[in-house]
């Protein structure tokens, strides 16, 4: 979806990360983990720092973290060129890569990838897939997507039957770092 539609996302990172990212000593650094359910890019929970924050404080708990002392920046994001998961012609697009991402597996005999559960660090089909969509818009000449756009069902249901969770999310995932308009610190 062509459009230039303007989103406040947030990051969960190290304080230092996010120090240096402030003062524009360093960007983003993009995510490629082969879990990574939107595929490769730097992720931000739209209008949500309180979900960014609880993030970096999950994350500072794992063992091997990175993050010592959890913060979060604030970005300005011009969505640009972006896949809405939304919508359905552009999920459309994503049943596509899907179909040519198994096509591809049999041909070459390898393993389809396989989401694990509702695991946040387990969407490998799903990052194999959005890898394949761009893979295939590439080779289409179509432009590439900016940003891609997702809502997410997490955690336990609010109430017997709720079809809302507690961490429900929209999550964008940055693939340009030019669509990044500006950073800040939030407010407490």
């Amino acid at each position: 979806m062509a459009s230039h539609s303007l989103a406040l996302g947030y990051h969960g990172c190290d304080i230092r990360v996010a120090q240096r990212i402030i003062s524009l000593k360093e960007q983003f650094k993009p995510s490629q983990n082969a879990w990574d359910w939107l595929g490769h890019g730097v992720y931000f929970w739209e209008d949500s720092p309180e979900r960014a924050e609880r993030w970096a404080r999950e994350e500072s708990g794992r063992r091997g973290s990175k993050i010592k002392n959890p913060a979060v920046v604030g970005a300005v994001i011009d969505l640009g060129n972006w896949l809405n998961l939304a919508d359905a012609e552009d999920l459309k697009q994503v049943r596509a890569a899907h179909i040519a991402y198994l096509r591809i597996c049999e041909e070459t005999i390898a393993t389809v990838a396989r989401n694990r559960g509702s695991e946040l660090r387990a969407r490998y089909l799903d990052c194999a897939v959005m890898e394949m969509l761009h893979q295939l818009r590439e080779q289409e000449g179509e432009p590439p997507f900016d940003t891609i756009r997702g809502f997410f069902m997490e955690g336990q249901e609010l109430y017997m039957g709720a079809g809302f969770r507690e961490l429900d999310h929209i999550q964008i995932c940055v693939r340009s770092p030019r669509q990044i308009i500006g950073c800040f610190w939030p407010c407490p």
